[in-house]
């Protein structure tokens, strides 16, 4: 059965049963910051789960576009293991339970008008305490006991484990459908059912209170049961995936075959580019953030596979059109972004290239320094350094490590990694505590109350304190950053692309000095440092934020919404909000746009600001429930996720939009705003860059001041500055032409010597010179030089510039009709011991190469490479 066949097979049997077929969910929620990417059918249909809003439907099924990373070092390794998947799903809310849902999987999986497998080779397995599930595979579906297995919470419960473990909230048990293929030694998990029927509340015993109202949310991994049902050994030979795996080895060179050992590679290299195919379709592009950042490095781990592979140029994107054709069937829209996806993962190709390229220098270094100290492993300190200065992913250092017969030390390296996140600011604190127990501990018993909007200071009483990962009831020691919570409190927690706010806590003779906020759920988490006195739960302290911080915070995130209005103005509606952050008089604003702003549209936009600015706007904001603010044209902001009463902050009649974030009482406070730079950080994202406030105006009087500088340099006025710098350009350029004559004289008098002194084999000179000194572009006039001198020559030449090397090779007419001597194939040979490759026409060919400390050794190479042919 094909894919697209089993897929609409599935959706239409599941219609039959009063299912609402709904369209799969966007791959890249845009309103829901609790995960990256989507990861299950289940996550559209939160709020049905939840019982939130009008629910229009209470049956539901879909194949749902998923993505996952959490296993992303089996994908290729494994049968089964992939980043992007589809998820046929089932979900009842307070409709069917456990009773239908066990009938209708069955009939589907058995019943020959729909997949017909065969019913002794399926078993199943239920949570060890569901009797229920288990009675009705038993007793109504006749399956005999020996082929139920009981299992406890860790394998039969969603979430994994949450009985005794947690978190609190909806979960429930599981029953998962395993199927033994013909010929088979293992059976293999096709369909698993989530009974969501409790509420666990607090820790056991009785802690799984029963819903009102029972869910079911099913799931079938599609290109698994494809994989099954089309009898091939893995989900990577099935029809909408072996040709794209096949591709991928045409355009690398090398024939694809499960069980050769490329296979691996080119497996991983199609399922990477589908999954970044998709997100960039639907705008995710490559970057050094969040999604971006996944984005960003499946591409490379893709690319590296290639390149280790011999394919050390450009390829990823020539898959794309395979893709688009695989899934034309149940995705026609992708085939409108083709291009667009390919420009996105070329650019990207390019630009991980020329990290390779910066890369493969220092890493030869690395391993010449091994061998030199005799020893069999790469240090993990250099590789770690390697990996994150020059963006040279560790997998690839130890790739290229083992063709030197080398290993690299993981252990270490992993150690200077896990040192890194703890050392790299207070940010890498903020995650370790975000992520800890104790603030769990600490919800149970409330969140803090934020007074921020309408105080700066307040009196609070510490509720809890952070220190080492573990909550402790009092803390003395200085200067060793540690996490508060309070009641209450004005400062607010990072949120919305706006900085956390710093200021102090006192009280009792203690100072303790907060250098960030964070927001988790209702707490507010208050990270710094102890300086004076005792910090102690229980005790009433002054909580005080950093008034000028949060005065240029207010400046800047207030500009944010204006130049949002702007951008919109002059280049259009789908200029929308991709990212943001806000912090004192700097604000930076990514969006949605396919090229740079022209000086006539950032001047245009610059304007609009300090119009809106000068106008002096009043800005005003309102709670009223999001269906209001939504039919007022609020604008919903990237990567937020808003309760039923949201927060509209309107300035004048120009610009509305739903935020959390702390604005001025109107727009005339902002002072200035300057753009300063515009900058693309991902395929068809750009970002902008402003100043407000003081520092807007500190950039201004820096830019007269090099002005002023500039024209005295040039002995001049400032308004002279375009005349004068237009005349020493002209000087420049006629110093230019004389130096140029004197180096075509020198270059003749050095090609004579060159000549004079060559190797003479069987009647044809051979001239090999490092012309290091010499200018780049000179190398070619080089060589013609040489030439004219010699009526019979062979010539290599090489020089460093720019830390890479670069080569040419000519070879006279006579001696390559006569020897075979093959100027492409000299350059090439020389070219590789660098690092390096090239060619060109059979007289005249160029080459670049990587390591410069080899020059001498490549032109050997080339020269022995001459010899041969011209039979020394």
């Amino acid at each position: 059965m094909k894919t697209d066949e089993l897929r609409e097979k599935y959706l239409t049997f599941f219609e039959s049963k009063g299912c609402v077929r709904r369209p799969s969910d966007v791959l890249v929620p845009k309103d829901d910051p609790t995960v990256l990417f989507t990861p299950a059918g289940m996550n559209q249909f939160k709020n049905q789960f939840l019982g939130i809003g009008p629910i229009e439907f209470t049956r539901a099924t879909t194949s749902q576009k998923c993505l996952r990373t959490g296993d992303i070092s089996n994908v290729g390794v494994t049968a089964y293991h992939h980043t992007f998947f589809e998820m046929l799903g089932n979900f009842s809310f307070g409709d069917y339970f456990k009773r239908e849902a066990i009938h209708w999987a069955w009939e589907f999986l058995t019943d020959k008008s729909w997949l017909g497998l065969d019913p002794t080779r399926l078993t199943v397995t239920v949570y060890l305490d569901d009797q229920e599930a288990y009675d009705i595979w038993n007793h109504e579906i006749k399956l005999p006991s020996n082929r139920i297995s009981r299992e406890d919470e860790g394998e039969n419960f969603w979430p994994a484990s949450s009985p005794s473990q947690g978190p609190d909230g909806v979960c429930g048990p599981c029953s998962e459908i395993y199927y033994l293929p013909p010929g088979g030694t293992k059976s293999v998990e096709i369909w698993n059912l989530v009974f969501t029927q409790f509420n666990r509340v607090g820790a056991p015993p009785n802690n799984l209170q029963p819903l009102p109202k029972k869910n079911i949310d099913t799931g079938m991994g599609l290109e698994r049961c494809a994989s099954t049902l089309q009898g091939v050994l893995s989900n990577f030979e099935i029809d909408i995936l072996k040709p794209i795996c096949q591709a991928a080895g045409e355009i690398v060179g090398v024939k694809y075959e499960y069980g050769a050992p490329a296979g691996r590679a080119l497996r991983r290299i199609a399922d990477h580019v589908r999954a970044c195919s998709f997100a960039l379709h639907e705008g995710c592009g490559p970057g050094p953030e969040k999604e971006n950042y996944i984005v960003r490095l499946l591409l490379r781990r893709a690319l590296m596979e290639g390149y280790l592979l011999g394919k050390q140029e450009p390829f990823l994107s020539q898959l794309v059109p395979v893709i688009g054709e695989m899934m034309k069937n149940p995705y026609p829209e992708f085939r409108q972004t083709i291009e667009a996806v390919q420009n996105g993962i070329l650019e990207e190709e390019k630009q991980f290239l020329r990290v390779i390229e910066s890369g493969i220098g220092r890493f030869r270094k690395l391993v010449d320094q091994a061998k030199r100290d005799g020893s069999p492993t790469i240090s993990g300190d250099a590789a770690f350094d390697l990996h994150q200065t020059d963006g040279f992913l560790i997998e690839l250092t130890e790739s290229l490590a083992s063709n030197d017969g080398l290993t690299v030390d993981m252990e270490r390296f992993k150690e200077c990694k896990e040192q890194h996140k703890q050392t790299s600011g207070r940010g890498a604190f903020a995650n370790s505590v975000m992520s800890a127990g104790p603030l769990d501990t600490l919800r149970q018993s409330g969140g803090t109350q934020f007074l921020g909007y309408d105080a700066s200071d307040a009196t609070a009483d510490v509720v809890g304190i952070i220190a080492d990962g573990k909550l402790v009831n009092a803390f003395e020691q200085h200067d060793v950053q540690i996490a508060v919570v309070l009641n209450r409190s004005p400062f607010y927690g990072e949120a919305g692309g706006q900085v956390g706010d710093t200021g102090t806590i006192t009280g009792h003779g203690l100072e303790f000095v907060v250098q960030d906020t964070q927001r988790d759920g209702e707490l507010l988490v208050h990270i710094g440092v102890l300086k004076t006195g005792k910090l102690a739960v229980g005790a009433e302290v002054q909580a005080k934020i950093d008034l000028s911080r949060r005065a240029g915070i207010r400046r800047a995130h207030s500009a944010t919404h204006i130049l949002h209005h702007a951008l919109r103005k002059y280049l259009g509606e789908n200029a929308t909000q991709r990212g943001s952050k806000v912090q004192e008089d700097e604000l930076r604003f990514d969006f949605a746009h396919s090229s740079g702003l022209t000086h006539s549209e950032v001047v245009k936009i610059e304007d609009e600001i300090n119009t809106r600015i000068a106008e002096g706007a009043s800005i005003s904001t309102r709670l009223m429930p999001i269906a209001e603010a939504r039919t007022l044209g609020a604008m919903a902001l990237f990567g937020e996720k808003y309760p039923d009463n949201v927060r509209v902050v309107s300035m004048g009649e120009f610009s509305r939009e739903l935020c959390g974030g702390i604005h001025l009482a109107n727009t005339g406070q902002v002072g200035l705003c300057r753009v300063v730079r515009d900058e693309l950080v991902a395929a068809g994202v750009r970002r902008v860059t402003c100043l407000t406030g003081p520092k807007a105006l500190e950039r201004i009087r820096e830019t007269e001041a090099l002005v002023k500088e500039a024209a005295a340099l040039v002995k001049g006025q400032p308004d002279e500055l375009p005349r004068k710098i237009e005349a020493l350009q002209a000087e420049l350029r006629e110093a230019k032409k004389q130096l140029a004559k004197h180096s075509m004289a020198s270059l003749t008098e050095a090609a004579e010597q060159l000549v004079a002194k060559a190797e003479t084999i069987n009647g044809v000179k051979l001239v090999v010179h490092n012309a290091t000194g010499y200018p780049r572009e000179s190398l070619k006039e080089f060589a013609d030089r040489i030439r004219e001198k010699a009526p019979s020559v062979a010539v290599l030449l090489a020089l460093v510039a720019d830390d890479k090397v670069a080569f040419i090779s000519s070879v006279s007419k006579d001696v390559l009709v006569s020897k075979g001597l093959n100027a492409s194939d000299c350059v090439k040979t020389a070219a590789k011991v660098c690092g390096g490759g090239g060619g060109g026409r059979p007289d005249m060919a160029e080459a670049g190469g990587k390591d410069p400390s080899k020059i001498d050794a490549a032109l050997e190479a080339g020269a022995a490479y001459c010899r041969q042919k011209l039979g020394a």
